[in-house]
């Protein structure tokens, strides 16, 4: 492949992304069929940020996104993968055998193997090069290090990151993890250009905002807003009681307030989703939110509740209920 690499301005993130752990079979199968018409309506849709990971789907994802985006031209998207596990055969696959146990549909031939060492960043950003026909990495995050070894991915990881952009290999680099002290930690250990807080800066819950945000104005990096429906959570007006929270049932307290903030957003007759969509971009720190889906109708809903007009007395109100920082 002999397509240039290089960096991408702030200017150029788009303000809406697609999360494609959907199309790496989050949860249920899709045909491959399936997958492109959501990636296909996520286009059509005005989407132009694509987030994916070998993770997703042991490099499903990836290989149906790159298939997908082979198809449009390089410079009118923004593409980031990530970094830290790589795929190697499963000594105990066994024939019918999936991945279920990390969520993805697929058969679990390939197995995660965690490596934070010089030669796993880089050959993990070659992996994700070939499965995904695409030579160009816009961003390339170093993917859940606190879940492995945290003080390894300050010493190791990032440091080579930031070679391969010194190299040109890559545009930007950054951390995707769900927890703000880590975040933290890569935001003021490493010269970061752009973090994705997953969960962690949403309108149910902002932790992110005590510790990260501030780092990331302070140290000039930008945030990418990830999974902002809080396991579905927001993803409707009506919330549910029995609705999943993170890995398991959701608390009392956070009940509570969802129920408060449903109210607010009825009494503005705004959609739930919709605010749940803007809620982090009314940070100047966030520069994007990635949206997930599974279906075509939900990629073309989220964009249109994305332009959705929102009145600044709704935000004014969540904030003197101290809902939303101030």
């Amino acid at each position: 492949m002999s397509e240039p690499v290089g960096a991408v301005a702030l200017s150029a993130i788009p303000a809406l992304g697609y999360g494609a752990a959907n199309v790496g079979n989050l949860f249920r199968a899709l045909t491959d069929d399936e997958a492109w018409a959501v990636l296909d309506a996520a286009w059509e849709s005005g989407i132009r940020l694509y987030d994916t990971a070998p993770h997703y789907g042991l490099g499903l994802s990836e290989r149906r996104l790159g298939a997908f985006l082979q198809t449009k031209p390089r410079d009118e998207y923004v593409l980031s993968t990530k970094a830290g596990r790589l795929l190697r055969p499963n000594p105990e696959h066994v024939a019918g055998g999936l991945d279920t146990a990390n969520d993805f549909h697929v058969p679990d031939e390939l197995q995660r193997v965690w490596d934070f060492s010089e030669a796993g960043i880089r050959a993990s950003l070659d992996e994700s090069r070939e499965r995904l026909g695409i030579e160009r990495i816009d961003i390339l995050y170093l993917h859940d290090p606190e879940r492995h070894d945290l003080d390894l991915a300050l010493a190791e990881a990032f440091p080579a990151l930031e070679e391969l952009r010194a190299e040109g290999q890559v545009g930007r680099i950054g951390i995707g993890s769900m927890t703000a002290d880590a975040l933290t930690a890569a935001v003021r250990s490493a010269d970061l250009d752009t973090i994705m807080v997953a969960g962690r800066y949403t309108l149910l819950e902002q932790p992110a905002a005590v510790d990260v945000i501030p780092a990331c104005v302070e140290r000039g990096t930008d945030i990418v807003a990830a999974s902002v429906f809080n396991s579905g959570l927001l993803a409707q007006s009506e919330p549910r009681r029995d609705g999943r929270y993170e890995y398991g049932a959701l608390p009392d307290d956070l009940w509570q307030r969802l129920t408060r903030i449903a109210e607010i957003c009825r009494a503005h007759d705004v959609p739930l989703p919709a605010a749940a969509i803007q809620f982090p971009l009314q940070s100047p720190a966030v520069a994007s939110v990635v949206v997930g889906g599974s279906r075509p109708e939900q990629l073309r809903q989220n964009a249109q509740l994305a332009a959705l007009d929102i009145p600044a007395d709704l935000w004014r109100e969540l904030a003197t209920e101290t809902l939303i920082p101030a």
